[in-house]
């Protein structure tokens, strides 16, 4: 009898990841938080404003050889000022992606003028957190980087599962958050141009991918304070300039 009194708590605490409506006895969403562990399962994607713009580094994590490498997206266009890269499942980032298009675009023929990147990220994450407290939903098991430029303003912000946001200087998700965020802890500087720190972004990448690190995983883009436009970088320049990291550090 006492055995089956100790075993009841234990078959009582097993419901609690069934339902993301339900708390568990410790104030925990379980589902959440198996939202959250999917995103670190991602692939690593990296961000950082800079002197003079920002910049997006993605690994799209390309294995298959009959894939095509360009064919694959990992950084998208929102509006002519604002990108996104994501980790985690991209079918959820890529319905995400297309609402916030939308949003912006409505936005330009509406007010006739481009839309700041916190009403994006707000958007993005009103809908996440719906689905964090709704019956018959699942979490969006997918972190965004949204990425822009504000009246000549780099502004760069996450959105985890939760439905949560913060506003960064250089952050990472992904796989390879950990051995990431330690390299930008210790050479990110506000100084840095989008050159250098699409250089740092690439050295980490190679920290973290090892042997797997090969130019047509690499997808990467930049927004400058001065243009104001999303471009991405070409193969060439990509190559190109992990071949400079990679003299640097044999120097």
């Amino acid at each position: 009898m006492a055995k089956a009194e100790n075993m009841q708590p234990m078959h009582q605490m097993m419901g609690y990841d069934r339902t993301i409506t339900m708390f568990s006895p410790d104030g925990r969403l379980l589902q959440v938080e198996y939202a959250k562990k999917t995103v670190r399962q991602g692939s690593t994607a990296i961000a950082m404003a800079c002197s003079d713009g920002i910049v997006l580094v993605t690994d799209k994590r390309v294995i298959d050889s009959l894939v095509v490498p360009e064919a694959v997206e990992k950084i998208w266009q929102i509006d002519e000022h604002i990108g996104a890269t994501a980790s985690g499942i991209l079918s959820d980032a890529r319905v995400l992606i297309e609402r916030a298009q939308l949003k912006a675009q409505q936005h330009r023929i509406t007010y006739d003028s481009p839309i700041d990147t916190l009403t994006i990220v707000k958007d993005i994450c009103d809908l996440k957190q719906i689905c964090t407290q709704s019956g018959g939903l699942r979490p969006f098991g997918v972190s965004i980087l949204v990425a822009g430029i504000d009246n000549h303003t780099p502004r760069l912000y996450e959105t985890d599962p939760t439905g949560i946001y913060f506003q960064y200087k250089a952050t990472v998700i992904g796989e390879g958050e950990v051995e990431v965020e330690e390299i930008l802890h210790k050479e990110y500087k506000p100084e840095l141009t989008i050159e250098e720190g699409f250089k740092l972004s690439l050295r980490a990448l190679k920290k973290v991918l090892g042997d797997n690190f090969k130019i047509e995983r690499i997808d990467a883009a930049y927004i400058t304070i001065k243009e104001k436009k999303f471009k991405k970088f070409s193969k060439e320049k990509i190559e190109k300039t992990a071949a400079e990291t990679k003299e640097k550090k044999k120097k």
